[in-house]
């Protein structure tokens, strides 16, 4: 199994609008097919494949209240294409 190396990691609290304008933007720079991201002194570019795998999960947690996430990751191998798959959100 291999070894997990956090490349660029950030966690900070927004309004609704503010999100969803990340989100566009991380939108944008995918179909660009490449982002960079940095914060401070770290910085990482990363380059996208033609397709990439999607996965979109939600989940709820309940410790003293009741939490619940919305999880959205794109995964690819480095150097390898991959072929794409249907997902229908509605």
């Amino acid at each position: 199994m291999g070894r997990e190396k956090v490349l660029f990691k950030s966690e900070e609290r927004k309004s609704l609008a503010e999100v969803a304008a990340v989100l566009r933007q991380v939108a944008d720079k995918v179909e660009q097919g490449s982002i960079s991201l940095g914060q401070g002194d770290s910085k990482v570019v990363l380059d996208f494949p033609g397709t990439l795998t999607l996965e979109i999960k939600a989940e709820e947690e309940e410790k003293r209240h009741r939490k619940r996430s919305l999880e959205i990751e794109l995964e690819w191998a480095v150097g390898i294409e991959e072929e794409a798959a249907g997902l229908v959100i509605g």
